[in-house]
């Protein structure tokens, strides 16, 4: 009797976690989104969580566009139109490895 109470408390914490999960997962799709749109804004990295490079990207622009009469900001915004075409390849791995991060957590 106390196995079947436990199995039910087990199947009620796992049904949670699994909705909890389902509730705050990351999507492929939404990201690549983001990047589309929001792209050198670092939209896409604000929303899987690397808010530090997502800063770094937001400031390249902001500086680039600032400095581009000088001269210096074409080398800045020509490195972060490179930088977010290569984030274009990396998404995926970057929403696996939040979705991990989160399933790990759920599980603790």
């Amino acid at each position: 009797m106390a196995t079947s109470g436990n199995d039910a408390v087990n199947t009620i914490n796992s049904a949670r976690q699994q909705m909890l999960y389902d509730a705050n997962r990351k999507s492929t799709g939404v990201a690549y989104l983001l990047w589309l749109f929001l792209g050198s804004f670092g939209g896409h990295r604000f929303y899987l969580g690397q808010t530090g490079t997502a800063i770094t990207q937001l400031l390249l622009l902001i500086i680039g566009w600032t400095t581009i009469i000088v001269g210096v900001g074409i080398f800045m915004l020509i490195a972060l139109g490179i930088w977010v075409l290569v984030d274009a390849f990396l998404i995926p791995g970057m929403v696996r490895a939040e979705n991990l991060k989160l399933a790990d957590k759920l599980t603790l």
